[in-house]
């Protein structure tokens, strides 16, 4: 029964409502299914459900196409871990604590429109990545560091194929960037920490585990391509930000979740691997 607190009146609505149902008398079990007809297709095929990338847009913007600024002098190289598999979970709480410090807000605005994603930084010479869809169309870009700074960024270059982007902001101001690890070494259940701006909500970490790898997905107009399966929660705003291990080493970039109706997350998202992201970082800084 619902108590009503003094001087509120009584609870409308059906979430108000007492739902227990009436004693129902037994049912027989159900006859017997007949086996179901195998399965065709596999792990291989692309995920034709709706794929809705994380970010955060308040208008619409241009495409992309691939590109780089000319005429930057030739930057120091990425980290990439040697460290292989992971073997347990470790202490997340003090990981994500230092992985937070690199990662930022990524702010777009062209005329009335508006975006906001996430993004990280990716070595000493103040590149931060995050997505390609997050700067579609170019603006203005404000990256947001983790101490509410708002600096001026500039775009690198973007790959709207692989959907990645490489920013730039100024080497003084930058965070320590984020170590990157080897797709390669993730394996199912791995746990993976989500770290992003969901909903423009800076620093928020979600946890979960590896899902599947070599997922073929379909993302936005782009080829069908391979991508790891988490089942983190990843939401509109999470767009670049990194899927991180229990080292805290960038093992993917997130950029799609799974939505039913505009949902939300429903525990299907999926990030870009780190060594295709390694791959394509270092041509766009070249």
């Amino acid at each position: 029964m619902i108590r009503t607190p003094p001087g509120l009146g009584t609870p409308r609505g059906p979430d108000f409502l007492d739902r227990t149902p009436p004693a129902l008398p037994p049912v027989p079990p159900p006859a017997p299914r007949p086996p179901a007809p195998p399965r065709t297709g596999g792990p291989g095929r692309v995920l034709m459900t709706a794929v809705v990338a994380a970010v955060l847009a308040g208008g619409a913007a241009g495409a992309v196409g691939g590109w780089t600024a000319a005429g930057d002098p030739a930057p120091p190289p990425l980290r990439q871990s040697t460290a292989g598999t992971v073997a347990g979970a470790g202490d997340l709480s003090d990981m994500a604590a230092r992985v937070q410090a690199g990662v930022v807000s990524v702010e777009v605005r062209a005329g009335t429109s508006r975006g906001t994603g996430s993004g990280f930084v990716l070595d000493r010479s103040g590149h931060v990545l995050t997505n390609a869809h997050v700067v579609d169309g170019g603006g203005e870009v404000t990256v947001v560091l983790p101490d509410r700074r708002r600096l001026d960024a500039r775009i690198v270059g973007a790959d709207t194929g692989q959907d990645i982007a490489v920013l730039a902001i100024d080497p003084a101001d930058s965070p320590p960037p984020l170590v990157m690890g080897r797709s390669a070494d993730v394996r199912v259940g791995d746990p993976v920490l989500a770290i992003g701006s969901p909903l423009g909500l800076a620093g928020t970490v979600t946890g979960g585990i590896v899902s599947a790898l070599d997922r073929e997905v379909r993302l936005g107009d782009a080829e069908p391509g391979r991508v790891l399966q988490t089942d983190a929660s990843i939401n509109p705003g999470n767009s670049g930000g990194p899927l991180v291990n229990a080292r805290g080493e960038v093992v993917g970039v997130n950029t799609a979740m799974l939505s039913r109706g505009g949902s939300g997350s429903i525990g299907i998202g999926f990030a870009i691997p780190a060594d295709r992201t390694v791959d394509t970082a270092r041509r766009l800084i070249r």
